[in-house]
């Protein structure tokens, strides 16, 4: 039954890792070399990070700077990013390219806030979701005479301890990202 409980916890783990990782990518302001985590380019026809094809620095606070290893791949790379969703034109020298972060509008922050809260509540229906999985198997493994009943009140006890501990997780992540956004 312990073996179940932190396959579970391992579930919602992962489901909040994940969460933080979506929030890397949504610009606050500042420039933040994870907004360029899920664009890849055409290096020598295999689809590569950003992140291994140059070196990514941030020179100022509004300003990422690539330097890519071979000055071949500045076209693919100006290409990836102008076809991506990140909304920022690049600017090359030939050697480096520079992505300089416009001021966010009020109205852009609370959209970034409202999208920030969506994707916060689609974590915790992913772990409200692990939840009645786990309660499930506890059921199951109960019918088949595997545990008690008192074990299995107890093992869904133990489900929703870490459920609102995750819950709460979520709703912090959420809160920090939203005020990152808002403070101008």
């Amino acid at each position: 039954m312990k073996e179940e409980l932190s396959k579970f916890e391992t579930k919602m783990e992962k489901s909040v890792v994940a969460l933080k990782e979506e929030f890397g990518t949504i610009r606050a302001g500042r420039a933040n070399p994870h907004v360029l985590d899920k664009l890849v380019v055409d290096y020598y026809g295999a689809a590569t990070p950003i992140s291994q094809v140059g070196n990514i620095t941030v020179p100022e606070p509004r300003m990422l700077q690539i330097q890519p290893w071979d000055a071949t791949v500045i076209k693919a790379i100006e290409k990836a990013i102008n076809e991506s969703d990140i909304g920022i034109n690049p600017s090359n020298d030939g050697k480096i390219i520079r992505l300089i972060f416009p001021e966010l509008t009020e109205e852009r922050r609370k959209d970034l806030t409202k999208e920030v809260k969506k994707k916060g509540e689609n974590a915790k229906v992913a772990i409200r979701n692990i939840r009645r999985e786990a309660i499930d198997t506890f059921k199951k493994m109960q019918k088949a005479n595997e545990i008690t009943e008192d074990e299995c009140t107890t093992a869904e006890a133990s489900v929703q301890k870490l459920t609102d501990k995750f819950v709460e997780e979520i709703d912090k992540q959420v809160d920090a990202k939203s005020k990152d956004i808002l403070s101008v």
